[in-house]
């Protein structure tokens, strides 16, 4: 295992964009889910692994798979969702938010290059280089080609509302 990231320790807290993403997610379904942060402060938590198929269960009638999917994606492919999991400690929840099981030490370690990728995004620095530091090794899995065009949906999305607003 490599070194872990010093900014990703301790109990990882939700923001306010966390909260409107759990919220989105919470308005697709017929009930709420304990596992989704409430509100500011509350702490971050990976999902079990499979947990989409319950949440799935759970869909109001009228919202379809794809966009319980893209509103759980925008959730968990987040710098605080990635640091939460990066953690050695970081456990896996269920549906209701209680600890199931420790993350795989691969699984932290495509946590922690995904939240490095996500943090040198939002910094603006494109040197792909410094995706993967010394610490990290080589055979560590990268981001995929759809996580990396998520990634540049949600930047734009960002950007034209700065612009927008700035006018």
């Amino acid at each position: 295992m490599t070194k872990l990231l010093t900014v990703c320790r301790g109990p990882i807290l939700a923001a306010a964009t966390d909260i409107q993403k759990a919220e989105t997610i919470s308005a697709l379904l017929i009930r709420p889910i304990g596992i989704l942060p409430r509100e500011p402060g509350d702490q971050i938590r990976p999902f079990a692994i499979g947990l989409f198929d319950e949440i799935r269960t759970l869909m109001k009638p009228e919202v379809t798979a794809t966009i319980l999917r893209r509103a759980v994606a925008a959730f968990v492919h987040s710098k605080r969702y990635y640091c939460a999991s990066a953690q050695l400690d970081s456990m896996r929840h269920d549906i209701e938010g209680a600890p199931l099981e420790p993350l795989t030490d691969e699984d932290r370690m495509t946590a922690q290059t995904r939240f490095l990728a996500l943090k040198l995004k939002t910094n603006g620095v494109n040197d792909k280089s410094t995706l993967s530091p010394p610490s990290i090794p080589a055979a560590t899995p990268a981001i995929t080609k759809s996580e990396q065009i998520r990634a540049a949906l949600l930047g734009r999305g960002r950007s034209q509302r700065s612009r927008s607003s700035a006018s």
